[in-house]
């Protein structure tokens, strides 16, 4: 997809209600690439970007099982059989979470992203909580760690140990965030 088809893609989602964040949900994107798209013109310098399409997983629910099979495998050789509560960050990160922790035989508990900026959000009552718990954080891709950095404070602040961060894609060279392990199925790093 070129830059002008991502900029008009980003321009209509945006168009649709979509904030920052979800936009970069939705395009597997950095939400530093998603304001370029949205406000810079093409002289300015672009941030350096990978975009990550998994759609070919994410339309059959046995791919998502099988993804999230091993992320709890991985999830099993970080942290044993401590995990009591994945946490899947949505959107992306939920279908993930749910098979993780299927996979797991623990609690799934769903971190929804709000306006505010990368990582503020809250957490759904209608799922597992996470005060007093050992738990994992699940979702698609890490870009520039922000909203991770920022869920791992929130679940802190809510009482929650976390263990491990994991994700399908890391788009960086990083393995910790916030001093938590971070591991990725896949790194897909700039070099």
């Amino acid at each position: 997809m070129s830059i002008e088809e991502l900029r008009a893609l980003a321009s209509n989602l945006r168009k649709e209600g979509l904030n920052a964040q979800q936009i970069a949900d939705e395009l597997s994107l950095s939400q530093d690439t998603i304001t370029w798209l949205l406000t810079s013109t093409q002289s300015t310098d672009k941030p350096q970007d990978v975009r990550i399409g998994w759609r070919t997983i994410g339309v059959r629910p046995n791919r998502v099982a099988a993804i999230g099979a091993i992320m709890a495998d991985v999830a099993l050789e970080e942290c044993g059989d401590r995990i009591d509560t994945v946490v899947g960050i949505s959107i992306n990160g939920v279908l993930f979470a749910n098979e993780v922790a299927s996979q797991l035989d623990c609690e799934v508990s769903i971190y929804r992203n709000v306006d505010g900026g990368p990582g503020h959000g809250s957490l759904s009552n209608k799922y597992g909580q996470v005060a007093g718990k050992r738990i994992l954080i699940v979702d698609d891709v890490l870009s520039s760690g922000a909203t991770m950095k920022k869920t791992i404070g929130w679940m802190r602040e809510a009482g929650a140990e976390v263990a491990l961060c994991m994700v399908l894609v890391n788009k960086t060279v990083r393995n910790e965030v916030e001093g938590v392990p971070l591991r990725g199925v896949i790194r897909a790093a700039v070099v």
